[in-house]
């Protein structure tokens, strides 16, 4: 099931090239309590929402997929994870000029170890990454997300993928600089998903995807999930060590080559393999 967020916060479901409104199922959810500790409160209970959902769909109101507006199918991720070099020939571009990505992007990817992003800096594909520092160069990182879906913790790399509510594109998008990943990656509208969550009952596999990224038409980065380095369940296994991961977490899986600049103005054309397309804006934020 490809689930998403669109226009005004509705809930919908995708089939085909329609849209379907069924934001009448979250009248199902459990009323939260207050403090709430238990992740995106969708995602934590998306189990009771699909029975709700293949109720309602029949009936549901739908529009074309390309004139909605998708805001990111994780409304309130409690943490974002970066998992950093975790594709060979991104970490022998990255070695290749360190002027551009410094002393810091050197040693393996669990040498240098997990970090986190801003929740604030999540956006759909339809809300423009803004260039908030056009003196220095933004670049663009396609990634697999994932989205956890329940609590993990200390889990196994054998159990791992059975925590996953499903996956999603995903855009780390990154001011180049000295500073720490967590400040540079952590920009508003710097983090990317969509367009949909796909359920991981349909990603057959998902560590063999292609991933495809292209700016104003040209092909950027072109790998497959195959060339990571650390696997998505080594990743989760890695992750749930150091963090209780909560429905709604999103870990972005690692970029591969081709990383490159974008400027006002550019279009980037995000596509995986078994998830669909998106395509995102580029703008300067003073315009």
């Amino acid at each position: 099931m490809k689930i998403c967020w669109f226009n005004n916060d509705l809930l919908g479901v995708v089939e085909g090239n329609r849209v379907y409104d069924v934001s009448a199922v979250l009248a199902a959810l459990p009323t939260p309590r207050y403090p709430n500790r238990s992740g995106d409160w969708v995602i934590a209970h998306l189990d009771l929402l699909r029975e709700r959902i293949e109720q309602v769909l029949p009936s549901a109101t739908s529009y074309a997929v390309d004139s909605v507006a998708f805001l990111s199918p994780v409304a309130n991720p409690g943490k974002i994870i970066g998992v950093p070099v975790n594709y060979q020939k991104h970490v022998e571009e990255a070695a290749a000029d360190v002027a551009t990505f410094t002393g810091r992007e050197t040693g393996s990817v669990l040498e240098q170890g997990l970090f986190l992003k801003a929740g604030s800096s999540l956006i759909g594909s339809h809300q423009a990454v803004t260039i908030s520092m056009p003196e220095r160069l933004t670049h663009h990182e396609i990634e697999l997300g994932l989205i956890i879906g329940k609590t993990a913790k200390n889990v196994s790399k054998e159990d791992a993928l059975s925590y996953v509510a499903g996956y999603s594109i995903a855009l780390d998008m990154t001011v180049r600089g000295a500073e720490d990943r967590s400040l540079r990656k952590s920009l508003d509208t710097y983090s990317v998903l969509g367009p949909w969550l796909v359920t991981a009952d349909e990603i057959a596999d998902p560590q063999h995807l292609d991933l495809r990224l292209q700016v104003n038409g040209q092909d950027r980065q072109v790998a497959n999930t195959s060339e990571m380095i650390l696997y998505i369940a080594e990743q989760i296994e890695w992750a749930s060590r150091f963090y209780t991961l909560e429905p709604g977490d999103i870990i972005m899986t690692g970029t591969c080559e081709g990383v490159g600049p974008v400027v006002d103005g550019d279009v980037m054309r995000a596509e995986i393999e078994s998830i669909g397309v998106m395509e995102v804006r580029v703008v300067n934020e003073a315009k």
